[in-house]
């Protein structure tokens, strides 16, 4: 038997599919914290490539729905087909999670929230409603900054170094209504949540409301957060019982998320 060499040409080929692929890959990267989309000009600059080459590459993933262009072109942002298609690799982890979230909720009484890493946001996958005349709540799909939360800084806490200091970076860019005060501050809090794995938001984000959270790496790396926001006027009663049923339930989650 014998085995033919593979051919200049062939190997060529080979090699440019793979740098399409990762040409693409940066294309939609650099959509990746810019809801409101981008030009083709800014992409070319983030990318370092031609607009001409953005150009086509954004062509052929419009055509498959991975990204979505205005009218003429000119702004092109996440489209749906990438929406989908992260929503289903979430799925099996916000699945397992649903259910217990509901009985966390049922224990503490108050809202409870679930987020992911979305771009430099915490962007809320689940919810359930508290049982108080008086509850703070949040849209699912809504995205909330990583800096000023406590889910987004429970998140921060998965990371660290360049990694980290990167998603804060981005996280005050892209919430311009929430600047960052002290960043020394708020290194030394994500120092302390990595250890107690607990993360605050002492009325940072929104006005009279605190909230406690934690968060999680599943089986595929990627941080979950778990958080509970209460009026202020009860978190100071409530907090020992919120941070007590947060860490036991992270507890039970890592069991059931991390193999």
């Amino acid at each position: 038997m014998s085995f033919g060499r593979t051919s200049p040409a062939t190997t060529r080929r080979s090699h440019g599919g793979i740098q399409v692929i990762a040409r693409a890959a940066n294309v939609l990267r650099s959509l990746e914290d810019k809801p409101d989309g981008l030009s083709l000009g800014q992409i070319a600059k983030r990318v370092s490539l031609a607009r001409s080459t953005v150009q086509r590459i954004v062509g052929a993933l419009a055509a498959e729905g991975f990204v979505s262009t205005s009218s003429g072109g000119t702004g092109v942002r996440i489209g749906p087909g990438l929406v989908r298609l992260a929503a289903t690799a979430g799925s099996t982890t916000t699945e397992i999670i649903a259910p217990h979230l509901r009985a966390l909720g049922d224990e503490v009484g108050e809202t409870v929230d679930l987020s992911v890493l979305s771009g430099a946001s915490a962007m809320f996958v689940d919810q359930v409603q508290g049982k108080q005349r008086l509850v703070a709540l949040s849209a699912v799909g809504e995205r909330f900054p990583l800096h000023c939360t406590s889910n987004g800084k429970a998140i921060l806490s998965c990371f660290a170094g360049e990694d980290m200091n990167d998603l804060i970076d981005r996280s005050v860019a892209e919430h311009v209504n929430y600047a960052l005060a002290d960043r020394k501050a708020l290194l030394r809090e994500l120092d302390r949540a990595r250890k107690s794995h607990l993360a605050y938001d002492l009325g940072e984000h929104g006005e009279g409301i605190n909230a406690v959270g934690t968060a999680l790496l599943d089986s595929y790396g990627r941080p979950v957060a778990i958080s509970i926001p209460v009026p202020e006027q009860r978190f100071a009663q409530q907090r020992p019982i919120l941070e007590k049923a947060l860490l036991n339930f992270r507890e039970r989650m890592k069991k059931l998320l991390v193999k």
